[in-house]
């Protein structure tokens, strides 16, 4: 045998133990690193094809090979951060190193390491710096993706974004009037049509003001708030009043104050409502144009010339399936009053849904889809080369990847406010250590003994 060779061989396992340690120490290090997949060292066998007839044995050796495997999927650990993400299944999130996003000529990292949350400009921005990149919506909230074109994705920004004001265009009142206001015996007696006319403009409801004796005093009314086309909110008035008829009350709808509209006396609507003798809504006199007959009145609001808005339609709903007028004999109260509609409001909470739809919850109570996650999926993960950040890059071993949306195309699903941990297994990492520094200190001892064997062959000689 060579002793050279020996030496040699000595020397490659020396270096492929040392390959393996770092492996180990890195595995180690990352142990509690989010996204982090472990490494393992290879060793292959180097053989050296002795010559024909030669007597003497060439020894080869061995190297390591660090392999990633990065197709194993951590655990997951749940978190109070709604924008941490963790994909259930196969694929990479598609990330970028900056926020302008991916040109033409750029190519996008791709991670698993979902611990994105808002940076100060509102992008989702993970703890390695990187930014987080899906398909946005639309104006309308609707979502287009295009796998085919990356260029299509752009980073996810959670803050620069909110409602534009919804004009309300229905209102639902569900409220009782005392049947008993005017009982027999009672001191008081209904209006007739002699003392009070809906339509004047001194003895209507719409014309009340107590401070001039002003009007008649309505037996009950009660507000809400309707939001025009800009935001702005308005006060609705429905007042009542009983009337002599039986089980028939006069009701005129108002704004307040009046000069937010050109409407006399900030009247909009007036006319009656009926029930049965079982105290359930039964018809009305006030306007139904194009509304089917069953207790749901139209308005149209004349807003004032100077506020700059169009003219208003409003839909209030005396007899419908979440509340009705009724009259029972009990005060009279207003239980519930529910308008549509509201003003801008800015983003107050994120939600992510398991096929990676960002959508943003507004203060107003509204929802509106920003984004959705793209996942990139590879012939063969394990092949990605590992970059900086937990971040991984395209190679020739990984082939071409695939953009997906999450739950199409192999690609896993979404699991919001998650985390995947490191793969790394400490007990195993522990006993990999004690195996690489035992080959190492054997690895050693073939030099020594190589040395000694030369030694003698030295004192031979001398």
């Amino acid at each position: 045998m060579s002793l050279n060779g020996a030496m040699l061989s000595g020397v490659s396992a020396l270096t492929a133990n040392s390959s393996a340690l770092g492996a180990v120490s890195d595995n180690i290090s990352n142990v509690n690193t989010i996204g982090y997949k472990q490494n393992v060292g290879e060793f292959e066998d180097m053989v050296t094809s002795p010559q024909a007839g030669a007597a003497v044995y060439n020894s080869g050796g061995v190297q390591a090979n660090v392999a990633d495997l990065i197709n194993q999927q951590g655990q997951f650990q749940q978190t109070q951060t709604s924008t941490n993400m963790a994909i259930n299944g196969q694929g990479l999130f598609v990330v970028s190193g900056t926020s302008a996003g991916l040109s033409a000529t750029s190519a996008p990292s791709f991670t698993r390491a979902g611990d994105f949350s808002a940076d100060k400009n509102g992008f989702l921005v993970n703890s390695s710096g990187f930014y987080l990149l899906g398909w946005p919506a639309n104006a309308a909230g609707v979502v287009t993706p295009n796998p085919s074109q990356l260029t299509s994705l752009s980073p996810i920004n959670v803050n620069q974004i909110q409602t534009a004001p919804t004009p309300s265009t229905q209102a639902t009142l569900n409220a009782n009037l005392d049947s008993q206001l005017y009982a027999p015996g009672a001191a008081s007696t209904p209006v007739t049509n002699g003392t009070y006319s809906p339509t004047s403009a001194t003895t209507s409801m719409a014309a009340y003001d107590a401070g001039i004796a002003s009007g008649t005093p309505p037996d009950y009314s009660t507000q809400v708030t309707m939001y025009d086309s800009q935001g702005g909110s308005h006060t609705l008035q429905f007042d009542f009043l009983k009337l002599q008829a039986a089980n028939t009350w006069q009701v005129e709808i108002n704004m307040v104050p009046s000069t937010d509209t050109t409407a006399a006396n900030g009247q909009l609507a007036q006319g009656t409502v009926t029930f049965n003798s079982a105290g359930a809504f039964q018809t009305t006199t006030l306007p139904t144009t194009g509304l089917p007959a069953n207790g749901d009145i139209n308005l149209t609001i004349p807003w004032v010339a100077s506020s700059g808005l169009s003219t208003q339609s409003l839909n209030v709903l005396f007899n419908s399936s979440s509340g009705a007028l009724t009259q029972y004999a009990t005060a009279s109260t207003t239980n519930s009053a529910t308008v549509d509609g509201g003003p801008a409001s800015s983003v107050s909470g994120i939600k992510v849904t398991t096929a990676g739809i960002v959508q943003a919850s507004f203060a107003n109570g509204t929802q509106k889809t920003i984004a959705q996650v793209a996942v990139a999926t590879f012939p063969n993960p394990d092949g990605l080369t590992p970059a900086s950040g937990t971040s991984f890059n395209q190679s020739n071993s990984s082939g071409i990847f695939t953009l997906n949306q999450p739950q199409h195309g192999g690609a896993g699903e979404i699991e919001s406010s998650n985390l995947e941990s490191s793969t790394v297994d400490l007990s195993t990492q522990f006993t990999n250590l004690i195996q690489t520094q035992n080959a190492y200190n054997a690895a050693s001892k073939i030099i020594t003994t190589a040395d000694n064997m030369y030694q003698v062959i030295d004192n031979i000689i001398h």
